[in-house]
């Protein structure tokens, strides 16, 4: 008992003298802060002043996989282009990761995969350290490790530009308080899908094994208990960073939903459709193509793991074994999508090899990084069009495929279920499933109806997708900045 009270005695000594020293260090870390966002603005005063002699706002974008084909970076560049319209005398500027390319070969794929052409120039900021935010370099504790790397990327990016306006536009929240108070910006951010969400504190609280939660952890109830600590910590830090946006905007009702539980910043909040680039297949006809026989599937998305590639192949083959469609003279199902890296184009190979297990790898093709024309090609080929990603914040690729007039079957969740496979009018827009069974068994139904009844949809769909164009982007994602620029 005395040797507890000793040591009491010795730890309640060293209370107020640790005290002191913390808050010591405390104060000089906010001086140095403040010395160093008082550099930083000097610095921006010297960049920002333009030959006539007059200050030219700086707005930034965060993006550092830019040059991939995705449905964010389509999300950046019609961004891009409403704000060089609105403010022509402003100056541009892309933080970007794409080393490998120049800045006139980002620009050329903008136009080759989104049909999108600035109208004034843009400077690239080109960024060595986003190796920092590959998921690839922390197996484990992988939200966590990618959210610190993106603050020392996002240090590299201050570093490099001191900007006026600020916009994250790819989800890197953890950038935001270093950007508005060090750098003194207006911060803005487009979130395309929480880091984390409450559907994943769901996944690890009933021990469901998912992409993100592995088999090991799910049997083990201590290190379920311990996966989910650390998703309820990150999520309160995640909450903390995210209400530092001076403007929040989000691409889907899902999305709306987790932000405003996770930021509570719903004043400032709204929901920004993205921009689909529906008025360009409004010119494929709607009535189907009689020159070949057969159908084809269609699936458009980048290579992610999130995408669920692997269900898509797996339906099919369940479709083909079970012959389902035995009147259908030939199936084929072709994957369109992106690859930003070795990791995605390591899933593509792996998704050969499961085609290849399944014995369907002579009716699965895959077409990675095409130009727009030849997937508007596809599209204007296929019957239906395939999503299959869970709890997808919105579905740019469901979008396309309904305004091409392939008969959409997505997954019964997200943005799909929530805003877009909805009914029009009164009439059905598509369809939603969530299993194989479900799938290979809705592709069947698709197929057995008549070409009447299919045009019926067709027109249906393309009709209420108009409220994703990329004139209503425009309109209300300028209205939502607009707070940014005053």
């Amino acid at each position: 008992m005395a040797f507890l009270v000793m040591n009491l005695r010795f730890f309640y000594s060293l209370f107020f003298p640790g005290l002191i020293v913390c808050g010591t260090l405390c104060v000089c870390l906010v001086i140095v802060l403040w010395g160093i966002r008082l550099l930083l603005q000097r610095k921006k005063k010297l960049v920002s002043t333009s030959k006539n002699g007059k200050n030219q706002m700086v707005i930034a974008f965060f993006h550092p996989y830019c040059n991939a084909g995705g449905g964010g970076e389509r999300v950046l560049w019609c961004a891009l282009r409403a704000l060089q319209k609105k403010y022509p005398e402003a100056v541009y500027v892309v933080y970007t990761g794409d080393v490998n390319v120049s800045g006139q070969q980002i620009l050329e794929g903008a136009f080759r995969r989104f049909n999108i052409r600035l109208i004034h120039p843009v400077q690239f900021v080109f960024l060595r350290k986003r190796y920092l935010v590959e998921d690839s370099l922390y197996p484990h504790f992988t939200l966590l490790g990618q959210s610190l790397g993106s603050i020392f990327l996002g240090w590299e990016a201050l570093m490099q530009c001191v900007p006026d306006v600020y916009i994250d536009s790819m989800g890197y929240a953890f950038t935001l308080p270093l950007f508005k108070y060090i750098g003194g910006c207006q911060v803005g951010s487009y979130v395309h899908y929480p880091t984390i969400s409450t559907d994943m504190l769901s996944v690890v609280k009933n021990q469901n094994i998912g992409f993100n939660n592995p088999a090991f952890i799910t049997r083990n109830p201590f290190l379920s208990k311990v996966k989910l600590i650390y998703y309820y910590l990150f999520a309160f830090i995640y909450g903390l960073v995210g209400s530092c946006s001076d403007v929040v905007m989000v691409n889907s009702s899902w999305t709306l939903n987790h932000i405003l539980s996770l930021w509570k910043v719903g004043n400032c909040t709204n929901i920004v459709y993205p921009p689909c680039d529906v008025q360009t297949f409004l010119d494929i006809p709607l009535h189907e193509k009689k020159m070949t026989p057969g159908h084809l599937l269609v699936s458009v998305g980048q290579f992610r793991p999130e995408k669920n590639h692997p269900l898509q192949i797996r339906a099919f083959a369940k479709l083909l074994n079970k012959k389902m469609v035995e009147s259908s003279p030939s199936l084929k199902l072709v994957l369109i999508g992106g690859c930003r890296n070795k990791d995605d184009e390591l899933r593509v190979n792996q998704l050969r090899r499961l085609s290849e297990d399944l014995g369907v790898q002579e009716y699965v093709e895959f077409k990675i990084n095409i130009p727009f024309d030849e997937l508007k090609n596809y599209l204007s080929e296929a019957t239906i069009g395939l999503h299959t990603m869970w709890n997808e914040h919105f579905g740019i690729g469901v979008v396309e495929c309904m305004a091409a007039g392939t008969i959409i079957l997505a997954h019964n969740s997200g943005g799909p279920k929530l805003d877009i496979v909805v009914p029009h009018e009164g009439d059905i827009t598509g369809f939603l499933a969530e299993s194989e069974e479900d799938y290979a068994e809705t592709i069947a139904h698709i197929l057995s109806m008549s070409a009447e009844k299919r045009l019926q949809i067709r027109k249906s769909a393309r009709a209420s997708v108009s409220r994703f164009s990329d004139q209503e982007f425009e309109v209300t994602f300028l209205s939502s900045v607009e707070k940014l620029f005053k």
